[in-house]
């Protein structure tokens, strides 16, 4: 399978459960202090974070890679994940599809509208172990991918809280639900500086890019609940902009493995057969 793939699935899921959470209302009046907004976004990230399942929608355009659409379902009772991605740009449009069941990552892919095969199947499984060695000696490191792909998107709303620039912006409906948005920047030596742990590594992606300072914007529901989040910025390979919808909140996903005969597992040697 074209490791295109793989790596636009990735970067399409920078905003890609965690810790539970509680709140109650939105907060914050239009005079609302930063102190107070950035309360605010805290809360509603920690509460998202913790949501049991979610459904959401992912688009924009990302650095070398163009414009992406993505739509996915994630559970943690069980760890379950399927995400679609479509990237539009360039001369070779792909369709991927990731599943996560049972701690492994399942990956099949179009390309111009035909479907891909690895070895006559059109799933390549790449085992529970992040790094493995495939078949003919390539060395391969899916476990970012496959955190990606299980990843709750509303953790990167904290960057928000995180930066001393947040402010309200006013009460919007999002979806046809009333929301209140707040927005701000931040550069990522400042908030590389407040962050720790977890949250820090994860401005390892923008570093990438060449991103130095991020616009975040991010609407907030009554129930104390992220609903929409976007993150823009310019960096040296280009121009990202990404907005998560999220669509559900707690209804159960089912999540199948694809069928044995028509997957290869890419994370154990392959048996030869002859012809």
């Amino acid at each position: 399978m074209p490791r295109r793939a793989a790596g636009a699935a990735g970067a399409a899921l920078l905003l890609a459960a965690g810790a539970v959470g509680c709140g109650s209302g939105v907060g914050g009046s239009a005079g609302a202090s930063a102190s107070s907004a950035a309360q605010a976004v805290a809360r509603a990230a920690k509460k998202t974070e913790g949501v049991t399942s979610l459904h959401y929608r992912l688009s924009g355009r990302i650095p070398e890679q163009g414009r992406v659409e993505a739509e996915a379902s994630a559970g943690t009772r069980p760890a379950v994940a399927r995400l679609t991605m479509s990237t539009l740009g360039g001369d070779h449009p792909t369709v991927a599809e990731l599943r996560l069941v049972d701690g492994v990552l399942y990956q099949s892919q179009t390309e111009n509208g035909v479907a891909q095969q690895v070895h006559g199947r059109h799933w390549a499984g790449f085992g529970r172990s992040a790094e493995f060695t495939a078949a003919g000696g390539l060395r391969m490191d899916v476990g970012g991918l496959r955190e990606q792909v299980g990843r709750n998107p509303a953790r990167d709303a904290a960057l928000l809280a995180a930066s001393d620039d947040v402010r309200r912006a006013g009460t919007e409906t999002v979806d046809g639900v009333t929301t209140t948005h707040y927005t701000g920047t931040a550069g990522l030596d400042d908030l590389r500086a407040s962050l720790k742990g977890e949250e820090k590594r994860g401005l390892d992606q923008y570093d990438r890019m060449g991103v130095d300072e991020l616009t975040l914007d991010v609407w907030i529901d009554g129930h104390d609940r992220v609903r929409r989040l976007r993150t823009q910025g310019f960096g040296t390979h280009g121009e990202l902009d990404l907005t998560v919808t999220f669509l559900d909140f707690g209804k159960s996903v089912t999540v199948r493995a694809p069928a044995r005969d028509d997957t290869v597992d890419l994370s154990k040697p392959r048996k030869e057969t002859r012809g």
